[in-house]
């Protein structure tokens, strides 16, 4: 199977770096570079210049909104956002409601939220996680009652991030308890302004606020905002997971920051801030970090050829999932033991750093700790590991 790429799909990278390089801000560039948090408005902006060049939905249906890429050129169009910089757009609009609605929404549906999502009109919101059901999501507790042409419902959800911008919310409720865990539960779209809806925010160890508690008191939700059918909200949650999963290796970025991380090396042998024993020794941990990183560029790239042929990924994407969050996860160690003692204090939002080339230094604790979620994204690393060894040891 052959891997390298065609002259067609090298002159697509090089389409994709040219309007990266025009149509990127500078001031989205320059805070993705020091790892500072984006704003609502960073990411609405960004996602609308995407959107009017018709690159912001890419893997929808053309109908819709979508390109006629082949596999090859989504890996491309991803590595060569991270390599310049680019902000990523709403993961909640593109890579999850959106692909739902295109599948299973009704006609009203499409006409009334696609436009609007794909050009963040709409601020999407995930209520999945509830207490006691995160990596056991079927075991979801918050009630929805059919009253009528409306549903009430009741509960909890959590660790919903963004729900503080959100203007509407899809997720997941139980409509019948009788069955198996993963029957009667029922998708849902609901208007975040809606009488009943409460959103508390959740303070994280990074000091930012994306996370939040959302409460359901009596809230009323027409039956038309149903998405799919009664009770099957479980076939639908699992087509999202698989959009979310899609990518999750994120090669470009780790490549992205493996670059940084050489040129920090480089700035701080220069300076004499590192010894040689630890410049021999931080070589030496970059050098096992890149080979690892080329091993899963390479698994990457037979997905990619898989897929192109008609093949399945099977639990090549497990793998990927596993080695791609580990590898992002190693990437902030290794920026954590290049800041040294002053990278261990948390930052002082009030304050920036007095010389702004540091600012990695300060954002070297709260990229740690917000890094280690990501293991937990889209199917937990040790459920990907259950999968790959059911699929390919057959254990």
């Amino acid at each position: 199977m052959k891997l390298d790429f065609t002259p067609e799909e090298t002159a697509f990278r090089d389409e994709v770096r040219a309007f990266l390089k025009d149509a990127l801000p500078d001031d989205l560039r320059q805070k993705m570079i020091n790892r500072d948090h984006l704003t609502k408005d960073d990411t609405v902006r960004w996602q609308r210049i995407l959107n009017a060049r018709g690159w912001a939905v890419t893997h929808w249906p053309v109908q819709y909104g979508g390109q006629a890429w082949t596999p090859a050129q989504r890996y491309i169009f991803q590595e060569e956002m991270a390599l310049a910089h680019a902000p990523e757009g709403s993961p909640f609009n593109v890579n999850m409601i959106g692909p739902v609605l295109c599948e299973f929404g009704t006609d009203a549906q499409k006409e009334q939220f696609l436009a609007a999502t794909a050009n963040i009109d709409i601020w999407w919101c995930q209520g999945f996680s509830e207490p006691g059901a995160g990596s056991d999501l079927a075991s979801l507790k918050t009630m929805a009652v059919r009253d009528g042409d409306h549903y009430v419902l009741n509960g909890q959800k959590i660790w919903t991030t963004q729900a503080q911008h959100a203007d509407w919310m899809f997720g997941l409720f139980r409509t019948d308890s009788s069955g198996r865990k993963q029957q009667g539960i029922t998708f849902l779209l609901l208007d975040m302004k809606t009488p009943g809806i409460t959103v508390r925010p959740i303070e994280t160890i990074d000091g930012e606020h994306d996370a939040n508690e959302v409460f359901f008191d009596d809230v009323r939700v027409p039956v038309e905002n149903i998405i799919g059918e009664e009770g099957k909200g479980w076939d639908v949650a699992k087509h999202l997971l698989g959009s979310e999963r899609s990518g999750i290796a994120r090669i470009g970025l780790s490549k992205e920051r493996l670059s940084q991380l050489r040129e920090l090396e480089s700035r701080l042998a220069r300076d004499g801030t590192l010894t040689e024993e630890e410049q021999r020794r931080l070589a030496h941990k970059l050098a096992e970090v890149e080979v690892e990183l080329r091993a899963l560029e390479l698994t990457q790239l037979r997905v990619v050829a898989a897929d192109a042929h008609g093949g399945g990924a099977n639990a090549a994407a497990s793998i990927l999932k596993v080695k791609g969050t580990e590898m992002q996860q190693r990437m902030t160690e290794l920026v954590t033991e290049l800041a040294g003692p002053a990278g261990l204090s948390m930052p002082d939002h009030d304050h920036a750093p007095n010389d702004p080339g540091e600012g990695w230094v300060a954002a070297a604790a709260p990229f740690y700790f917000t890094m280690r979620k990501v293991s937990i994204f889209g199917g937990s690393n040790e459920v990907q590991k259950n999968i790959i060894a059911k699929t390919m040891l057959g254990l």
